[in-house]
C-alpha cells in the first residue's frame, strides 16, 4: 500500500536539512524545519516552508529530544520525518514513535536498527548470512582472562572495539600482550562514558587496512540493489576526510563481490531505505585479490552519498522517500550498473586547525557562498553561509565539495579547482590540508590507506612560514577597502593618507608568529603603493578590492587573490593557501607613547567567564580587563595601553571566536 508524502519534517540540521529540503522542493513536498537557541537564523530555518522551534542550543535538549520532534509534525500537520544522518537517526526507538503516532519515518524498521547497532551481535549476523567477518572475538564473556586468550587465538596486533561505538570512540590498538589489560580498561570505560555500554570485542587489526563500503538500498517488497561502493580510506582519527566512488584500482570480479555481500547483509535483516555496508580490505599486498570483511552497517544516508548520486545520476533522498511511500525500487540491479558513469570525488569542508591537531574553530564565517557557480561537474552541498555562526554545540562541518570527471584523474582535477575557488575566512579551516592532499602524488596514483595523513603527515601538517610579502599584500588590502569604501562630501570620510600633525606615512600592525607584532609603513606615490616591513619594501600598483578580490601589480604582472578585511583580520586566499593576519588599530602615526595594540581580540575560541571593566571606563597599560575559558583553561586578558575601554558589549556566559573583536583602547 502506498501513501503519497506531502509534508515532510526534516528531524536535522544544517546542511543535510538543506540537502533534503533541496529535493523536497523538487517533488512538490512542503517542509518543515526544527531549530534550537542557536539555529534560529541558520539557513536550512529559511529554506523550509515551515519551522518550529524546539528549545536550547544543546542537543541534548532539542535535536535528540523525540517527544519534541513529533510534537512539532503533529503541529505542522506532516505525515512523514526525514531523520537525516546523526541525532535520531539511528534511533529505533524514534522510528517506532513515529509510526505508532501515524506519522511515516523515512528510513528502516526499528528491527533493522536494532540488529545491527551492537557490532558483535551484527557481526554474528553477517557470518550466519556468509558475509566474511574480519577474525575476531565478539562474545558475551568480559573477562579479562577470556579477552586476553582470545586475542592470543586472533594474533597480535588487536584492536579493541567498543560494541556499540562510532567515531573512533571505545577503540583501541593493541599490539603487545601486555598492553592489552590496560587497553581493556580504557576501551570499555570510554564505551560506558559516551554510548551507555562497556561491552567490547577484539578484531585482528589490519596494519594496511582500506576502508570501501557500498550504498544498498531495499524496498517493501522484498527488493534489495546495491548502487556500487565508496572508497572512504582517506581518514583521520577513524573520521574521514576524502571520499570517492567508485574504488580505485577495484576489480570488477571484486566490485561484484563485494556489492553480492552487502545486499546479502541487507537482505539477511529484510532491510528497507538507504543504508552503508562498510567493508575493510588488507591491502598489505595490494587490492587486487585481497581479502574484505565485513565492518558494520550504517542504517541511514551517510554523509558521502554525493558521490554516488554523481556517478549514478540518481538522487537517494528521493529513492528514500519513495521507499518509505511503499514504491517499489526506481531501478534494478542491472540497470543501476549500467547508468554508473565516470569517477566523482568529495570532501569535508571543516571548521578546525589542521596546524594543531585539527582542533575545532569556532566563530563567524567572513567569506563563503553556497550557492557559487560550479559548473555542471561541481557541486556544494552546505547548511551555512557568510556571516553565519559555527559554534561549540554541533558538528563544526562547513559543507562538502563534490565533483565529477570522465576518470578518476579528470574528477581529482575538477574538484582541487573547486576547492582553490571557494574561499572561506573568518575562521580557521581544514581548506589547505584538503587542497595537499588532492595534490598529493600518492594519492593521486590511488595508493591511499586509512594510515595515509600519518604517513605524509610532514608534506601535509607543515604550517608554512609568514613572508614580509604576505604583510605587504595584506596592507594592499586594507588600502584597496579603505578606498572602495563609499563616502560623501564629508572631510573626515575622504579616505587619502592626510593626517593632521601626523606624518605622511602610515603605519599598520599585524601580529606575528613570535608572539609579537610586525609593523608594515606604508606610503603612496600616485598610483604606487610602497610598503615596508623591516627591510624589505614591497611595491604595488593599480590596487582594488572589488567584490572580495584583490588585483594589484607587481613588477608589470598582474595578480588576483580572495581577500576579506575586516576590522580584527585581513584574509588573503590564494589557490594553495588561506593566511590570515591578525591586525590592530594603527599605532598613531608614530606616536612614541603608544605601548600597544588598541583592539583586543580573543587569542583563540572560548568563552567569557568575568568582566573585570564596563565601557567607558578608563584603563591602565597592565590592567585586567576580563577572564576567559578557551581549551579548559581560564586566561586572563590586560591592557596592552593606557586609554578609555569601547566598543564592550560582551557578557559574561558569551562564546567567543578566535580573532573576534572583545573590546577596543581608546586615547583618552
Amino acid at each position: 500500500m502506498t501513501h503519497r508524502i506531502k509534508k515532510l519534517l526534516i528531524a536535522n540540521r544544517g546542511e543535510i536539512a538543506c540537502r533534503v529540503i533541496g529535493t523536497c522542493r523538487q517533488m512538490g513536498i512542503k517542509t518543515v524545519a526544527v531549530y534550537s537557541a542557536a539555529d534560529a537564523e541558520a539557513l536550512h530555518v529559511k529554506m523550509a516552508d515551515e519551522a518550529v522551534f524546539i528549545g536550547p542550543a544543546a542537543a541534548s535538549e532539542s535535536y535528540l529530544v523525540a517527544d519534541k520532534i513529533l510534537d512539532a509534525a503533529k503541529r505542522t500537520g506532516a505525515d512523514a520525518v526525514h531523520p537525516g544522518y546523526g541525532f535520531l537517526s539511528e534511533n529505533p526507538g524514534f522510528a517506532e514513535a513515529c509510526n505508532h503516532a501515524g506519522i511515516i519515518f523515512v528510513g528502516p524498521s526499528a528491527d533493522s536498527m536494532r540488529a545491527m547497532a551492537l557490532k558483535g551481535a551484527a557481526k554474528k549476523l553477517m557470518e550466519d548470512a556468509g558475509v566474511p567477518v574480519v577474525p575476531g572475538y565478539h562474545g558475551g564473556d568480559q573477562s579479562v582472562e577470556t579477552l586476553t586468550t582470545e586475542a592470543a587465538r586472533i594474533g597480535y596486533p588487536v584492536l579493541i572495539k567498543a560494541v556499540a561505538g562510532g567515531g573512533g570512540k571505545g577503540m583501541r590498538k593493541v599490539f603487545n600482550p601486555e598492553d592489552l589489560p590496560a587497553a581493556i580498561e580504557a576501551a570499555a570505560r570510554e564505551g560506558q562514558n559516551s554510548f551507555g555500554n562497556p561491552e567490547l570485542l577484539i578484531e585482528k587489526y589490519i596494519q594496511k587496512p582500506r576502508h570501501i563500503e557500498v550504498q544498498v538500498f531495499g524496498d517493501s517488497d522484498g527488493h534489495a540493489v546495491h548502487l556500487l561502493e565508496r572508497d572512504c580510506s582517506l581518514q583521520r582519527r577513524h573520521q574521514k576526510v576524502v571520499e570517492e566512488a567508485p574504488a580505485p584500482g577495484m576489480s570488477m570480479g571484486m566490485r561484484r563481490a563485494m556489492g553480492e555481500a552487502a545486499v546479502k547483509a541487507a537482505e539477511a535483516i529484510g532491510y528497507q531505505g538507504a543504508g552503508t555496508v562498510e567493508f575493510i580490505v588488507d591491502v598489505a599486498n595490494g587490492l587486487a585479490g585481497a581479502p574484505f570483511y565485513f565492518m558494520e552497517m550504517n542504517t541511514r544516508l551517510q554523509v558521502e552519498h554525493p558521490v554516488t548520486e554523481m556517478i549514478t545520476g540518481q538522487d537517494l533522498v528521493e529513492w528514500q522517500i519513495r521507499v518509505a511511500e511503499g514504491k517499489p525500487l526506481p531501478l534494478s540491479q542491472d540497470e543501476i550498473e549500467v547508468l554508473a558513469d565516470g569517477h566523482a570525488v568529495e570532501v569535508r569542508l571543516y571548521a578546525e586547525d589542521p596546524y594543531n591537531d585539527f582542533l575545532p574553530s569556532i566563530g563567524e564565517i567572513g567569506m563563503f557562498d553556497p550557492f557559487a557557480e560550479t559548473g555542471p561537474t561541481g557541486r556544494i552541498d552546505a547548511g551555512v553561509q557568510a556571516g553565519d555562526h559555527v559554534t561549540i554545540h554541533y558538528d563544526p562541518m562547513i559543507g562538502k565539495l563534490i565533483a565529477w570527471g570522465e576518470d578518476r584523474e579528470q574528477a581529482i582535477d575538477a574538484l582541487t579547482t573547486l576547492v582553490a575557488e571557494t574561499p572561506v575566512t573568518g575562521l580557521t579551516t581544514n581548506r589547505d590540508f584538503l587542497l595537499r592532499a588532492l595534490k598529493h602524488p600518492e594519492f593521486r596514483s590511488g595508493d591511499v590507506h586509512t594510515g595515509f595523513i600519518e604517513a605524509h603527515e610532514e608534506e601535509l601538517l607543515s604550517r608554512p612560514a609568514i613572508q614580509a610579502a604576505d604583510y605587504a599584500v595584506a596592507t594592499f588590502a586594507i588600502l584597496a577597502a579603505r578606498l572602495a569604501r563609499p563616502h560623501d562630501n564629508d572631510p573626515w570620510s575622504i579616505s587619502d593618507n592626510f593626517r593632521p600633525n601626523l606624518p605622511a606615512t602610515e603605519q599598520l600592525w599585524f601580529d606575528n608568529e613570535d608572539g609579537d607584532f610586525t609593523t608594515a609603513q606604508l606610503r603612496e606615490e600616485g598610483q604606487t603603493v610602497v610598503v615596508s616591513i623591516g627591510d624589505v619594501t614591497v611595491t604595488g600598483e593599480n590596487i582594488s578590492l572589488e567584490s572580495g578580490i584583490l588585483t594589484y601589480s607587481q613588477d608589470g604582472i598582474r595578480k588576483t587573490l580572495f581577500a576579506e578585511v575586516d576590522p580584527a583580520y585581513v584574509a588573503m586566499v590564494s589557490a594553495d593557501r588561506t593566511l590570515t593576519l591578525k591586525r590592530h588599530a594603527r599605532d598613531g602615526g608614530g606616536d612614541e607613547d603608544t605601548d600597544g595594540p588598541g583592539t583586543i581580540v580573543a587569542p583563540m575560541p572560548g568563552k567569557i567567564l568575568e568582566l573585570r571593566v564596563v565601557d567607558g571606563e578608563t584603563v591602565e597599560r597592565g590592567q585586567p580587563l576580563l577572564v576567559m575559558e578557551a581549551m579548559k583553561m581560564e586566561q586572563t586578558i590586560a591592557a596592552p595601553r593606557d586609554g578609555v575601554v569601547v566598543g564592550l558589549s560582551l557578557k559574561a556566559g558569551d562564546q567567543v571566536g578566535d580573532g573576534a573583536i572583545l573590546l577596543t583602547i581608546n586615547d583618552e
